[in-house]
């Protein structure tokens, strides 16, 4: 018993030598967050082609936003919290109020919108220098990173997904598959 304990810690002992843990780079975490809002953009997109164009203006009941409203609401928020974090200019439809513009309520515009939001954020995180995710911003009374405001956002958008897959679901339709990869 005696050799099969020492046997036993002389090997764990061997083997924890040669683990060695690896660390995440700056370019490995940009390339990461780039990896996710391109994920996010593509189940997004499944998303609204998985709702019937003439189903757009679906409420689940009354009082809350259409599917098209909870789609242009995710792609305007997206432009505001990624260009608090980035300082880079969003599109100028991010000053427009397209959930309630008649306008923007089509499948064909809430794609448009949708996908120019999620193209932006690629973009501006592609473009922003990462030594300059941890300068601290305000906003909405609260100070938090470039980096938080990143992340905000994606979870911003992640929640109005998620919220219209029972729009979906309401409508006899089985919502996509979730996508974690």
């Amino acid at each position: 018993m005696k050799k099969l304990l020492i046997f036993s810690a002389l090997f764990i002992m061997s083997c924890s030598a040669q683990i060695k843990a690896q660390s995440l780079s700056e370019v490995d975490i940009k390339v990461q967050m780039i990896k996710e809002w391109e994920r996010a953009k593509d189940y997004t997109v499944e998303y609204l082609n998985t709702m019937p164009a003439d189903k757009y203006s679906f409420r689940a009941v009354d009082s809350i936003r259409s599917f098209a409203q909870q789609m242009l609401h995710l792609a305007q928020v997206n432009l505001f919290l990624m260009s608090s974090a980035t300082d880079l200019t969003p599109p100028a439809f991010l000053k427009a109020d397209l959930e309630h513009s008649a306008t923007a309520q089509s499948k064909d515009s809430v794609m448009y919108y949708v996908t120019q939001s999620y193209d932006y954020c690629i973009h501006a995180i592609k473009s922003m220098n990462i030594k300059s995710w941890g300068e601290k911003k305000k906003i909405f009374g609260h100070e938090e990173t470039r980096f938080a405001l990143m992340l905000k956002a994606f979870e911003h958008q992640t929640h109005h997904r998620g919220q219209t897959t029972i729009y979906i679901r309401l409508v006899g339709i089985r919502p996509p598959q979730e996508r974690l990869f």
